[in-house]
């Protein structure tokens, strides 16, 4: 597990090695919003499951609310790139594919 800087959470490592790998691979233009915007609602994500342990169910919620739907179908595929299993936390959000 790693701690981040600036928050008193941990974040599960391989989950945060997914996490930086898709950061990586969305256009530049939009990069540094998306990472900013999907850590800060991933740790959001953990504290409102009263974890102090960010898992990689987190992560994709996170993207999933954050993500302008008209990126959504490159969402989809970084998710499948990095493997994060994002299928589950579609269904729930009616997003199925």
């Amino acid at each position: 597990m790693e701690k981040t800087k600036a928050t008193q959470l941990q974040w599960e490592e391989e989950s945060l090695k997914k996490f930086n790998n898709m950061i990586e691979r969305i256009p530049l233009f939009h990069r540094e919003i998306a990472k900013k915007v999907a850590f800060k609602k991933a740790e959001l994500n953990a504290s409102d499951r009263g974890s102090n342990l960010v898992e990689e169910q987190d992560i994709v919620r996170a993207f999933f609310s954050e993500v302008p739907k008209a990126f959504f179908s490159l969402m989809i595929r970084l998710f499948d790139e990095v493997g994060f299993d994002y299928k589950e936390c579609a269904a729930a959000e009616g997003q199925a594919k």
